[in-house]
């Protein structure tokens, strides 16, 4: 017959459970987002509001960081583990060698509306005046541009300065310190109200293209991949429930909360948003257009390397 020692049985037993992983340990995930809070996150404050984040064991920290160009920065740091902003910038940290990485397309076709002081009634008007974009490369620059090239305005008929907030934006517009700056949702639709004059929407001029992702850091994501693929699965869920026109109130409240906004502004932005489809449910990389930016960046001479999508976007990291 076999004699056990209990204490030593006792013993084991404690080393097992001491060792082995928590069965409902929670992944703390830190996002850098420019400003505090944009409607374009709408489909992850859904997905975290609506418990799809809990589910996958994860927890969100937003933080706020001051530009896109500022959460790549952070980004490539290990500041935070996701950067969310305009694709530019995460293309060229990428490009000069930094540790991130894109993993998902948040939005597509671009939101963007510019909107002039009352006195600026055309595009030409703008000539020799300040205009307010995000930054000196940011993507704002490029969606600005690419809507004066079709009004006739050349690029260097307009001086430059920056916010990397659109709220910023809004509040130097209402100054009248500038003449003109490019808004996105729900700052333009109070631009409007409030009479300024409506220059036109990006999404009718640059349609190749998407406009904003999430980007990683790689040394955090190679050993995180089921936070990552539980994050992307709690986001698609997010956007299904803000398609789903039964959830058009519950979503409207939950961003005026988010953002401290006015219910009219979000109500427009909703309906702006699902219009002109913003968020794309799978978000996927190869299929985005991204290759049609990459193009442009490089012919601009802001790429020093190829283009080859693989140097921007690791398939291993979500796969």
């Amino acid at each position: 017959m076999i004699k056990f020692n209990l204490q030593s049985l006792a013993f084991v037993a404690v080393c097992a459970i001491a060792s082995a992983p928590a069965a409902n340990a929670q992944t703390k995930i830190s996002i850098g987002e420019v400003g505090s809070g944009s409607s374009t996150h709408w489909p992850l404050y859904a997905a975290i509001e609506k418990g799809f984040v809990a589910e996958e064991n994860i927890k969100i920290e937003w933080i706020a960081i001051p530009s896109s160009s500022a959460v790549m920065q952070q980004t490539a740091a290990g500041s935070v583990d996701i950067g969310t902003g305009g694709l530019v910038d995460a293309l060229r940290a990428a490009d000069k060698g930094a540790p991130v990485r894109l993993i998902r397309i948040e939005s597509g076709p671009s939101p963007y509306q510019v909107f002039a002081i009352p006195s600026v009634k055309t595009w030409s008007d703008l000539d020799k005046k300040t205009v307010m974009i995000g930054g000196i490369k940011d993507i704002t620059r490029i969606y600005f541009e690419d809507m004066a090239k079709g009004n006739g305005l050349r690029p260097g008929q307009t001086d430059y300065i920056f916010a990397g907030a659109t709220a910023a934006r809004f509040a130097a517009l209402a100054s009248g310190s500038i003449a003109a700056t490019i808004l996105t949702p729900p700052f333009n639709f109070r631009a409007a109200r409030e009479g300024y004059t409506d220059l036109g929407i990006s999404a009718n001029y640059t349609k190749s293209f998407p406009f904003t992702g999430y980007s990683v850091n790689v040394r955090w994501a190679q050993n995180n991949k089921p936070a990552i693929k539980g994050l992307l699965k709690a986001y698609t869920r997010g956007v299904d429930w803000f398609y789903d026109p039964n959830n058009r109130a519950e979503a409207i409240a939950m961003l005026v909360k988010n953002l401290k906004a006015d219910p009219q502004d979000i109500s427009e932005t909703y309906d702006f948003f699902t219009k002109i489809k913003l968020y794309d449910r799978e978000g996927g990389i190869e299929a985005s257009g991204i290759d049609e930016l990459l193009r442009i960046l490089k012919q601009q001479g802001d790429l020093d390397g190829s283009t080859e999508l693989s140097r921007f976007y690791d398939a291993s990291l979500i796969k």
